[in-house]
């Protein structure tokens, strides 16, 4: 039976900011909301000439509950009789069924319909929120676990992934967890890149409260949540957001600029108002209903470019006959621009793999705003010059010491992520050459060179396990490897990395300006040695990190050091507690006052090998 229509939940000033794509909170008023004895459902779909709801409450009949238009904006609403959380349903837009764009819930897949949720969570983390908000991300120590929700162990959901992650990763000393996509996604092997529900969380892994305990509970730990968000593309899926109204409504109609060459996936069309205002409120969205500490844009290359992945003929240049993406650009700059306004503290992170200027630079000086970018060259050369047989890497010195020349263009972030460990790429130990020693070995040292370097870090799940294999989304991680003592090791020294870093202001507080890093010896491409100082805000505290990079130990290494006196061995990574060969000073170096690498002081060292040695004055 036909259902009367109902007050309209769109005020005129909702009405005006749905128009002008301002409407922050866009989704409080999108979607399925319980109302009035029933259930108030909104869509938009400007194109459509007859728009209705079906689901478990009208026994999916399209007549029974037709929607009315609301003024101009293009959206439809009306309320359900009778329909009540946890009920199925979908849109029916002249004939064709889709899922909510704005649903809070989904189907398990392979079901595809949307679910009416409302929140009962009552949350525990003001204060951690209130911290959050007074912090400058800039200057806090930031180590991050990447993780694949679904395959750190198979079988767990949020309730029970969040009570067994917690402890593990505040006892290996992350600041943040980062999880690849838990927006919803029917596609498990995208790994969460393939988005059909944008403000509905992962339904195989438990409802959206159990999300919130997730987050809930690793806020209650120390521990904050950064999750990975795709603005750039979404699938294809007949029943969700492609040709929604039956028409390139939330893509661009035009397949050079719509259709995504590389992942068979359509473009967000960023010059839309109502689609920048959709992205604009998710953005909003989990950072404000899920708590979360900050998002990690994907894809921002693609999105930069109109000749991305494209050949001469397959791009359209912009009205300037260029090749940026215009729409792109001013969508990012607006995205920071809110995101910084309203939730002061959270944290933005671009990955951004090409030398595009500005990328953490606020938008006022002509950047895109973002907080962080991921340090992409980094990664690329540093792994470049590991992979290198030690007798080779004299000649590739410089892929080492090539990352200081632009350190402080952005505020980097050094990525060891799920892409350096798929696609035949290998695992990071199995990149490493020589024997199983050497490979361990060389590992830990690249661990500890990383975490000495200037940028805040992150690290894939399974990294600290020197997983011997490819991460594969299908299976849980190794964890019998930690029976083994040389794995068990690197475990063991990631957790010694993260206390030391957090402890020693040296290490985080400046990572992004000269004044926060030294070179001492930076030319020593012969020995493969590298030697460098970090240095506190005040100036006060130094830590100086000295890597030996090839296979032998050098006794008697003369480096140069600022301060006279006694040095701790603060870490070895050749130390035999990380299964290592246990060469080393002691514990304790003494510098004397012998000038050395333009330094005052100097100790005479054993360098272990293949090693990473990190000293601070006692």
């Amino acid at each position: 039976m036909t259902r009367a229509r109902q007050q309209s939940a769109f005020g005129e000033l909702d009405i005006w900011l749905a128009q002008a794509g301002r409407h922050e909170e866009l989704y409080a008023k999108l979607g399925a909301h319980p109302a009035d004895g029933g259930v108030r459902f909104a869509v938009w779909a400007p194109n459509a000439r007859y728009v209705s709801v079906v689901g478990d409450f009208n026994h999916w009949d399209p007549a029974a509950d037709p929607l009315t238009p609301v003024d101009t904006t293009g959206i439809w609403e009306g309320i359900a009789l009778g329909a009540a959380v946890g009920q199925r349903y979908k849109f029916h837009l002249d004939g064709r069924e889709k899922a909510d764009p704005v649903a809070f819930e989904a189907e398990v897949p392979p079901k595809t319909a949307s679910v009416v949720f409302q929140s009962g969570h009552a949350w525990q983390d003001a204060e951690w929120v209130a911290q959050r908000r007074a912090q400058e991300p800039l200057e806090q120590p930031m180590t991050i676990y990447e993780l694949h929700a679904p395959s750190w162990r198979k079988g767990l959901g949020w309730r029970a992934l969040a009570d067994q992650l917690a402890p593990y990763v505040r006892d290996l000393g992350f600041t943040h967890v980062e999880l690849m996509p838990v927006m919803h996604h029917p596609y498990s092997g995208s790994w969460g890149y393939q988005v059909t529900g944008y403000y509905a969380t992962l339904s195989t892994l438990g409802s959206p409260d159990d999300f919130r305990y997730f987050v809930d509970h690793l806020h209650a730990n120390g521990i904050g949540v950064l999750l990975d968000w795709v603005p750039a593309h979404f699938p294809r899926d007949e029943w969700a957001l492609a040709q929604f109204d039956g028409t390139a409504l939330y893509e661009h109609a035009d397949p050079r600029r719509g259709a995504h060459p590389d992942w068979g996936t359509l473009v967000f069309n960023l010059g839309r108002t109502e689609v920048r205002n959709f992205l604009l409120a998710n953005a909003l969205f989990w950072l404000r209903e899920y708590h979360a500490d900050g998002l990690r844009v994907d894809a921002v290359a693609s999105m930069l470019y109109l000749d991305y992945s494209r050949k001469p003929g397959e791009w359209i240049p912009n009205r300037f006959g260029g090749r940026e993406d215009l729409d792109a650009v001013g969508f990012l700059k607006e995205m920071n621009e809110l995101v910084h306004a309203r939730e002061p503290g959270v944290i933005s992170a671009a990955e951004e793999s090409t030398a595009w200027p500005g990328v953490s630079r606020p938008t006022y000086l002509g950047g895109l705003g973002f907080g962080f970018k991921w340090n992409m060259g980094w990664m690329h050369d540093t792994l470049s010059y590991f992979q290198h047989d030690p007798i080779h890497r004299r000649f590739h010195h410089h892929e080492l010491t090539f990352s200081l020349v632009y350190a402080w263009n952005e505020n980097f972030i050094l990525p060891l992520s799920h892409d350096e460990v798929v696609h035949g790429k290998g695992s990071l130990l199995t990149k490493m050459p020589g024997d199983r020693w050497q490979q361990l070995a060389n590992l830990r040292a690249l661990y500890a060179y990383m975490w000495a370097h200037p940028g805040k870090k992150l690290l894939f799940m399974g990294g600290e396990l020197a997983s011997p294999w490819e991460w594969a989304h299908e299976d849980e991680l190794p964890w019998w490897l930690l029976d083994h003592t040389e794995h068990a090791g690197v475990r063991d020294l990631m957790r010694d990395l993260n206390r030391v870093y957090r402890e020693e202001p040296a290490l985080w507080e400046v990572d992004f300006s000269h004044e926060g890093f030294r070179w001492i010896e930076p030319n020593d491409a012969l020995n493969n040695v590298l030697v460098f100082a970090r240095v506190s805000k005040d100036g006060a505290r130094q830590v100086v990190c000295i890597a030996n990079l090839a296979p032998v130990p050098r006794e008697g290494y003369r480096v140069g050091l600022p301060v006279g006196g006694a040095w701790t061995e603060l870490l070895n990574t050749d130390s035999s507690y990380y299964g290592g060969t246990g060469v080393g000073n002691l514990g304790e170096v003494k510098a004397e006052s012998r000038p050395w690498h333009d330094q005052p002081f100097s100790a005479s060292l054993t360098l272990p090998p293949l090693s990473v040695v990190w000293l601070r004055p006692a």
